[in-house]
């Protein structure tokens, strides 16, 4: 029973998304999808633990799932005028289709419906503010917790804006067609914006979580790839596509063998991946030659300037103090104002970089951990003792992140002049 059952949420999260894009193009109904797929996983919890878990778990959801939707269709024609018959005509399709999941090997298209849906949770008639989040929960299976984080609002405030969102789509029957090819690059950054913050829901979960968030940063990548090739006159894509190769590069040296936190400027160089280092930097390279420089191509230069500490030995903090300085100046985001204000302590000027930090919204950084560990580190370097002793217990106190809590831990230990605590 036990196996079953962690079957099924195995499943759940290395699917969920990639079926959810899947059923939506066919039935046009965020709303439909959901219930099909939550009744198909519903059956799975009955089933599987007396049958057994199928060969493909995936194809198994996605056949039930389909069924479902065959059967709300025809229960809703049953009951509709002629007019609203030819509403749905697009969902009858299911019937003819009913009995491909089973023969069809799902991960050769899937993917790309994904992204399909990214740009029709795009549409114009979607709020701006909810574009991106309705394509990390409906599309990337993120959960509100996870979405809220990204996004520096309250889990509660964020599932009640999706779920405000969602009603909206029903009620005012926005249509989820496929936009044509003029309207993608209207929609990309919102997609963009979705893109990366999976990444980052993929990246920041630590490596004990096992193999489906490290799935959630890889397929971030492969959609990051894929947009690259779908708008190759959008430079942004090549951006985030080098972006995030950058990043993902030095995952193997982000952890210990024993599965402690190592800060990027204490890597071994020597662990990063140089096949994606290069794919990053060629990435850039192609963005830069476009002459349309974005946010995602000014970060990836700033990784990029870190990556070099691979071929010179050394890191260019002058460089990359610039860097943040042109990102801030065209684009400030409460992530780059922290990475500025860093760049201010690397430079030798912590007062400077604090006085970023106080310039931001107090509200929004009140709970944001990084925040707290950047400031209690300017503050130590600054003298300023007992305030950075009170900012480390904040960022503590702040971390999921068993690893990173262990490190921050020390740096305060070593703040107050104690030992740090031994790791078992």
């Amino acid at each position: 029973m036990t196996d079953a059952r962690e079957s099924v949420e195995l499943a759940a999260r290395a699917s969920y998304g990639r079926l959810l894009a899947w059923l939506t193009s066919r039935c046009g109904s965020i709303e439909l999808a959901e219930d099909a797929l939550g009744n198909a996983l519903a059956e799975a919890l009955t089933r599987w633990p007396e049958a057994g878990v199928p060969r493909n778990p995936e194809a198994w959801l996605l056949t039930v799932a389909r069924r479902r939707l065959v059967d709300e269709t025809r229960r809703r024609v049953r009951h509709e005028d002629q007019e609203d018959r030819l509403k749905h005509e697009a969902q009858l399709r299911l019937h003819v289709e009913a009995a491909e999941a089973s023969e069809v090997p799902l991960r050769d298209g899937l993917p790309e419906r994904r992204l399909e849906l990214m740009f029709l949770c795009a549409h114009p008639d979607i709020p701006s503010a909810m574009r991106t989040p309705l394509m990390l929960q409906t599309v990337l299976g993120l959960n509100a917790q996870q979405i809220g984080s990204a996004m520096l609002v309250a889990p509660s405030t964020m599932g009640q804006r999706l779920v405000r969102v969602k009603r909206r789509i029903v009620e005012q029957g926005i249509p989820f067609e496929v936009p044509g090819s003029e309207a993608l690059p209207e929609r990309a950054g919102y997609v963009l914006d979705a893109i990366y913050a999976a990444y980052g829901a993929g990246w920041d979960s630590a490596p004990e979580l096992g193999g489906g968030e490290h799935g959630l940063a890889g397929e971030a990548i492969w959609l990051a790839g894929l947009l690259v090739r779908l708008l190759p006159e959008l430079a942004e894509a090549k951006g985030l596509y080098a972006l995030l190769c950058h990043c993902e590069a030095r995952r193997p040296a982000r952890r210990t063998p024993e599965g402690a936190f190592v800060p990027l400027e204490a890597q071994d160089t020597a662990l990063w991946d140089p096949a994606l280092r290069m794919e990053g930097e060629r990435a850039l390279w192609l963005a830069a030659q476009q002459r349309q420089m974005g946010r995602y191509q000014n970060e990836a230069a700033i990784h990029s300037h870190h990556a070099h500490r691979a071929r010179t030995g050394t890191t260019d903090w002058r460089a990359i103090h610039g860097a943040y300085r042109a990102l801030v100046g065209r684009f400030p985001t409460q992530g780059a104002q922290i990475g500025y204000a860093a760049s201010f302590g690397r430079l030798g000027d912590p007062e400077a970089g604090l006085a970023v930090l106080d310039g931001l919204d107090p509200d929004t950084c009140a709970r944001h951990q990084p925040y707290w560990a950047v400031r209690s580190w300017l503050l130590g370097q600054a003298g300023r003792l007992a305030e950075a002793d009170a900012a480390y217990a904040r960022a503590i106190g702040l971390c999921t992140d068993p690893a990173v809590r262990a490190w921050l831990t020390g740096q305060r230990q070593a703040l107050r002049g104690t030992p740090p605590p031994r790791c078992r």
